[in-house]
């Protein structure tokens, strides 16, 4: 048995009286640091998760990019076997497709990696806040955000200078006006083909892109917006 400040005997494994904390709350003074440990070990479980999220980003938008050289190289062979005559736009509408689709499910895998890397900074700036309530004066020597709102997220990802870029230079984004480009392409050959003239397909061309980066873009910004709202800040920034 111990004496806390008070005088009064706390067997082994009771907390003190001064050592207990509000309801909801860490309490740093937790005998054998299970709360620490936890958060740690939830931490590097995120980093972890996180980690795994850009390495599948980044190959599979290599994987895409890959087959675009592959077939931007085919089209220059084709192109230069039939002097660009019907058998190269033949050629064109079958594989475009193809790689369009590709795009396409490569743009949406990215958004939900995106969504998912959303909710593991909002875990980590949490713990990152845990690590606070428990040593406060620690604060100060962190670099990230420690926030669980928009803001926070903002600091963590680097974009707190400048958020307004942060929707046009994403991997989803460049991923989406690449999309739109291959889908424009397609509509100018198949306008082309039919016999509408050069002027008709540059013109639906130009209409199919500002569609396709329009619709992209609102996808992408409408599913992160339901991934930052999904999670109600436990610990917004202050204001």
């Amino acid at each position: 048995m111990t004496i806390d400040p008070g005088g009064r005997g706390v067997e082994p494994g009771e907390l003190p009286a001064t050592a207990s904390s509000a309801p909801g709350s860490l309490d740093p003074r937790t005998p054998d640091g299970s709360d620490l440990q936890i958060l740690s070990t939830e931490h590097w479980s995120l980093l972890a998760t996180r980690s795994l999220t850009w390495n599948e980003s980044f190959a599979r938008t290599q994987m895409f990019l890959s087959v675009l050289s592959a077939l931007v190289v085919a089209l220059a062979l084709v192109a230069q076997a039939t002097d660009f005559g019907s058998g190269f736009i033949g050629f064109a509408l079958v594989i475009l497709p193809v790689v369009l689709f590709l795009g396409v499910a490569t743009f949406v895998r990215l958004v939900a990696a995106n969504v998912d890397e959303t909710r593991w900074v909002v875990g980590m700036n949490r713990i990152r806040g845990a690590y606070i309530e428990i040593a406060p004066h620690l604060a100060r020597y962190l670099v990230t955000g420690h926030h669980d709102d928009a803001r926070g997220l903002m600091v963590t990802g680097g974009w707190a200078e400048a958020p307004r870029l942060g929707g046009f230079v994403t991997t989803p984004a460049i991923v989406g006006v690449i999309c739109s480009v291959l889908a424009g392409s397609l509509v100018y050959l198949a306008v082309v083909e039919v016999g509408a003239g050069v002027p008709a397909g540059v013109f639906v061309a130009g209409l199919v892109f500002l569609a396709g980066a329009l619709v992209a873009n609102r996808y992408e910004t409408r599913h992160l917006a339901r991934a930052s709202t999904r999670l109600a800040p436990i610990n917004p920034t202050p204001r």
